[in-house]
Formats: structure tokens, sequence, C-alpha cells
């Protein structure tokens, strides 16, 4: 029933809770702009990074029961293991 409105709606679902997020820290207005720009270079890695994956999938062999969600989830869940190695790079 939603179909193409899906991706959309979590989007913006990602945005308003790195917005709450950022009004609960109590950034000023600089720590807002750089949080504001350093979590839109990481959504937009995210994306370019998950496009070219599933993009790769499609081309390569992949078994056909894998395909679709369970590749999207293997490969979501691969990078967030990644991304995971960047929260100790800085300290709170």
């Amino acid at each position: 029933a939603l179909g193409i409105y899906l991706p959309l709606i979590t989007t913006n679902c990602a945005i308003l809770g790195f917005a709450i997020f950022s009004t609960n820290r109590g950034y000023n207005f600089w720590e807002g702009i750089i949080f504001a720009l350093g979590a839109g270079g990481g959504f937009t890695l995210a994306l370019v990074l998950m496009a070219g994956l599933r993009e790769e999938n499609e081309l390569s062999g992949v078994p056909q029961i894998v395909r679709g969600t369970a590749m999207s989830m293997i490969i979501a869940g691969i990078l967030s293991l990644a991304f995971m190695g960047f929260s100790g790079l800085f300290s709170s």
C-alpha cells in the first residue's frame, strides 16, 4: 500500500530523529551546524554505499534465495559494523 513512499517516510523519520537528538543535546548554533553537516555527510555516504553494493549484487551471481530483502539486510548489517568502528574514534 505504501509502495514508493516508504523510503521517503523512513528518511523523514531519520531526519526528525536527528533534529530531536540535536535539540536534546543542547547544541549551540555552530555545534548544530557541524552536527547537521556531519549527519548529512554520513547519510549520503551510507546511501551511496548501499546503492552501489545493491547494484553490484544485481550484476553478480548471488543465489536467487538470497536476493532482494535478505541481501539488503546482510549488506546493512555489514555496513553498520563498519560504521561502528568509527564510534571509538572520538571521545565525548
